[in-house]
């Protein structure tokens, strides 16, 4: 019965690491296909690596480009400015272009819609963004 049970676990785990593998390299496409989004596929490759390999989740915590952005995510349920602005920037090009190439009105009318509600959840998202290390040193100063 132990085996069974080993052998069920291994498959899951299995499933999860393949899941957040896929995950990251849609994420990574995402980064220079404009409709392709990145930090969406990011937490679900956290979350499915977070129950699949313990590794594979410090390695994408710990990844100077993806690691921020995830760790601020986890943290504070936060983006930082950055994000949303280049996030904002992508949606807004992403959709006029789709909007410019497709011929028929109502599939335009159903992108501007489609935009505008993702731009207001899009919108909603909270921003934090850590000071600087030059911030420290000015408070350390000011209390001396």
């Amino acid at each position: 019965m132990r085996q069974h049970v080993d052998f069920k676990t291994r498959i899951v785990s299995s499933l999860y690491v393949s899941v957040g593998a896929i995950s990251v390299i849609l994420g990574v496409l995402g980064i220079f296909l404009p409709l392709l989004p990145t930090t969406p596929f990011l937490l679900l490759a956290s979350a499915c690596f977070m129950r699949g390999s313990p590794r594979l989740n410090r390695w994408l915590h710990q990844h100077p480009t993806f690691g921020p952005i995830l760790n601020n995510w986890h943290q504070h349920r936060a983006v930082s400015s950055t994000v949303k602005r280049r996030g904002n920037i992508m949606i807004v090009c992403s959709f006029l272009f789709s909007i410019v190439i497709v011929p028929l009105w109502w599939h335009k009318a159903m992108l501007l819609v489609m935009a505008a509600v993702l731009l207001f959840f899009f919108n909603r998202l909270t921003v934090i963004d850590k000071p600087s290390e030059s911030t420290f040193v000015a408070e350390a100063k000011e209390k001396q």
